[in-house]
């Protein structure tokens, strides 16, 4: 047993020895005004063939924040997400983020949230696209093509819909990348498991352009090998 439990750290430390180290400090502010687009990848793409980057799984890292476990944060510059687990410790997750002129930061908290949620393109979206020849549906049903995945995390902010949403995607190539228009696209394992976690009223800080996020401040340590070897923290 003492010599499978060697093999198995032996392994995680091999797989995830390179993953990156990142903190932040930011300062006050408000959510960015003006964004009224929901997400989506407008350029229709073949299915990809290219695996998601190993640091850009999800993974438990050893994390000093001034947050409360059960917190959210999502770091757009460095494209992840944590899920703060208290005792220094978080999850975190590969996610895709907005594109150039899309990108925000805010203090918002989970409002509403859906399974396999449909997708409601907002009439600017639609207009926009149909100028460049792609009509879109007025609504789309929940299912394996829908853009939004397997689960979808309402943002609100004074109790009002932000129009931004986390949620999962059919196209996890993205992950990693600057695509969407401004949503949190995450892998749809991996939102599935942060949905399980992450309650109505949920605190969601958006690490993003103009430090509007508020004072806040977190320290990704690396990976947490022990956490990720035996389970802790779930």
């Amino acid at each position: 047993m003492r010599k499978y439990a060697s093999i198995l750290l032996a392994a995680t430390i091999a797989a995830t020895a390179t993953l990156p180290v990142t903190s932040a400090n930011a300062f006050p502010g408000t959510v960015q005004g003006g964004q009224t687009t929901s997400d989506v990848t407008l350029v229709a793409q073949p299915q990809s063939k290219k695996q998601v980057a190993q640091k850009f799984k999800r993974t438990k890292v050893r994390f000093v924040t001034d947050q409360a476990p059960g917190t959210v944060i999502v770091d757009t510059n460095n494209k992840f997400l944590y899920y703060v687990e208290g005792n220094n410790r978080a999850t975190r997750y590969g996610i895709g983020v907005g594109r150039e002129g899309f990108g925000w930061s805010g203090v918002v908290k989970v409002g509403r949230k859906a399974e396999w949620p449909s997708w409601t393109p907002p009439a600017e979206m639609r207009r926009r696209e149909a100028k460049k020849g792609r009509i879109l549906p007025v609504v789309q049903e929940g299912g394996e093509d829908n853009p939004l995945g397997a689960r979808a995390m309402y943002l609100y902010k004074g109790g009002r819909d932000t129009i931004f949403r986390i949620h999962g995607t059919n196209q996890p190539w993205t992950i990693g990348l600057n695509m969407s228009s401004g949503c949190i696209r995450m892998m749809n394992k991996d939102v599935e498991h942060l949905y399980a976690r992450a309650d109505i009223g949920t605190k969601v800080i958006v690490v993003g352009p103009g430090n509007r996020q508020g004072a806040v401040s977190y320290n990704d340590k690396g990976v947490d090998f022990f956490g990720n070897l035996f389970g802790f923290g779930g």
